[in-house]
């Protein structure tokens, strides 16, 4: 069972710029935020950096997990 990909280059684009964007905000967590709250600050990151991952291989792979749900996005 494999991935039908599933949307286009404009959200191909917009995914891995998203992706991008998103593990950026993780490291930047990582290096700046909330040292006073340890917790906060690692489910942050980690959430951060897997979904800027997931975010690069939905656009590697053409597929979106939204519009396989049936949720209409606009690109």
């Amino acid at each position: 069972m494999g991935l039908t990909p599933n949307i286009q280059k404009s959200g191909r684009i917009a995914r891995a710029i998203t992706g991008v964007l998103t593990i950026a905000l993780g490291v930047a967590f990582w290096f700046f935020a909330w040292p006073e709250a340890p917790v906060i600050r690692t489910i942050a990151i980690v959430v951060c950096l897997a979904a800027g991952v997931f975010q690069l291989y939905e656009a590697r792979k053409s597929w979106c997990v939204m519009r396989s749900c049936g949720i209409r996005t606009p690109m």
